[in-house]
């Protein structure tokens, strides 16, 4: 199991790499995250829903998702609750308190989980949540130690020291365990390291003097690396040689979601695209996007109140081009309404006014995995839908797609619309940006004259590649194995 120190400390990255290692090393091997509490979330085979990381995860160990993966998954709807999906579904609303309280329920669903994968591989990396020092959560705890008791664990603890104070976190953390949960930390990983690793060794030698744990590795700082995050927003730079010639805003509004959406056209050489919270920081754009939100009337009142709804009227009337994404999606209409309070309260708000639609939110929420074409072009595309709510207008008369379940046999619907001027688009496939061929048509429309072609797929391939090297290179296949009681395969040899 590989805990952090603290948020971000480099936990998801670490189970990716260690996934891929052993995968191409023939090792069969899963992902696992007890707990998740991420707006960022994907759709499984069996249509279940799980943190994005968890997915990305699975791509490394060349796995499909399942919601085996990640048990348990909350998404924050308010600054005191959030909704609690269970085995993939969604079983309600739940503050703070109320969740804590429920979390012994839970253990029992987690255990199970991860009984099943490791019935199915010979090896499976957990991620923790937070940090294990979390003394105000310890008790009834699912994320962290309190899982690595329950199924006798062994755990690695992982730092980022490029945020400062390393040593005090990694020896802060290890003394606020219990007796028992520091006898089963194998080994500290110091993450995100620049410089001559020399210069660490007194240091290193002190922290296992100290707690008698060893520092398996340093893993360097990775310039430029794009891993999907699992939920932070990743301002990081692009790649080096990049020029943009198309300029993309994505509004960041308080319960944004799915941001992944976006890494492709962040990535892409031609294209700058920029988170933006404060509307003071916009200077125009060729193309804004509305991101998927988990609380879509509350963000849509924030669109309005912080200036971002007046800004965007602007911006169609001096030519600019907008998309919205699902929860951006419904934004779009003329009305949202939460009839039985399944985001907030109970009510309707006004939309933007940019399509001629409605959305009305309901308590069965749309996961599913899709392929279909656009109608326009005949361009595929690919992705998935989780939304809460069924949207209808004339607007919806003028469909973007045709689209069908990729696992199943039902029949092909339109989905998604734009406006009667072609300068508004919205849609529920998360994913819209990821097929080359209907990016480029997009970013075509939104004003990019000669678009080159970016394979995003294989750009997220090499990327787990590259982490993965990186990680091996400070931590070997025959440590990772020795760590998980594994006999490394005579056939372990890196394709």
């Amino acid at each position: 199991m590989v805990q952090g120190t603290t948020s971000d400390a480099g936990k998801s990255i670490m189970v990716t790499a260690l996934g891929r290692i052993l995968a191409r090393r023939q090792v069969s091997v899963a992902p696992f995250k007890p707990q998740n509490m991420a707006l960022n979330s994907a759709v499984t085979a069996e249509g279940g829903e799980i943190g994005r990381a968890q997915a990305v995860q699975a791509e490394a160990c060349l796995l499909k998702p399942t919601v085996d993966m990640n048990p348990v998954l909350l998404k924050p709807n308010s600054d005191i609750g959030a909704q609690v999906i269970v085995h993939g579904k969604a079983i309600g609303n739940m503050k703070a308190v109320e969740y804590h309280h429920y979390k012994p329920e839970l253990l029992k669903e987690v255990v199970h989980s991860h009984q099943r994968l490791t019935e199915q591989y010979q090896a499976v990396i957990v991620e923790g949540a937070g940090s294990p020092a979390e003394i105000n959560l310890r008790e009834h705890d699912i994320a962290n130690m309190g899982f690595a008791e329950a199924v006798d664990c062994p755990v690695v603890i992982v730092a980022d020291i490029d945020r400062g104070g390393v040593f005090a976190h990694l020896y802060g953390t290890y003394e606020l365990l219990s007796d028992s949960e520091k006898a089963r930390v194998k080994g500290f990983i110091i993450n995100r390291f620049r410089g001559d690793v020399s210069l660490l060794e007194s240091g290193l030698d002190w922290l296992e003097a100290r707690t008698g744990v060893p520092t398996l590795a340093v893993v360097p700082y990775v310039m430029n690396l794009h891993i999907e995050a699992e939920d932070a927003i990743n301002q990081q730079q692009k790649h080096d040689g990049a020029y943009q010639q198309l300029k993309v805003v994505v509004p960041v509004y308080p319960r944004a979601s799915n941001h992944t959406d976006f890494d492709v056209l962040r990535m892409h050489p031609q294209v700058d695209c920029e988170f933006m919270r404060d509307l003071k920081d916009f200077n125009g754009a060729d193309l804004i996007i509305l991101p998927g939100s988990k609380n879509v009337r509350g963000d849509l009142e924030w669109l309005k109140s912080s200036g971002w709804a007046q800004a965007i009227q602007r911006h169609l009337r001096l030519g600019g081009k907008v998309i919205g994404v699902c929860g951006g999606y419904q934004m779009l209409g003329q009305w949202i309404h939460d009839p039985d309070a399944i985001e907030s309260a109970a009510g309707s708000t006004a939309g933007l006014g940019l399509l001629e639609m409605e959305t009305t939110l309901t308590g069965d929420k749309m996961l599913r995995n899709i392929c279909g074409k656009a109608l326009k072009t005949g361009l595929s595309v690919k992705g998935y839908e989780i939304h809460a709510g069924v949207s209808c207008g004339t607007a919806l008369e003028q469909p973007l797609f045709q689209i069908w379940p990729v696992d199943g046999d039902s029949e092909s619907v339109p989905e998604g619309a734009k406006n009667a001027d072609d300068t508004v688009m919205g849609s529920y496939i998360h994913g819209l940006f990821d097929e080359s061929e209907l990016l480029d048509y997009l970013l075509q429309w939104a004003g990019l004259g000669q678009v080159e072609q970016f394979d995003y797929a294989n750009f997220r391939e090499q990327q787990i590649e590259r982490l993965a090297d990186e990680v091996e290179a400070v931590l070997p296949f025959e440590r990772i194995c020795k760590l998980l009681s594994l006999e490394p395969s005579p056939l372990g040899s890196k394709p």
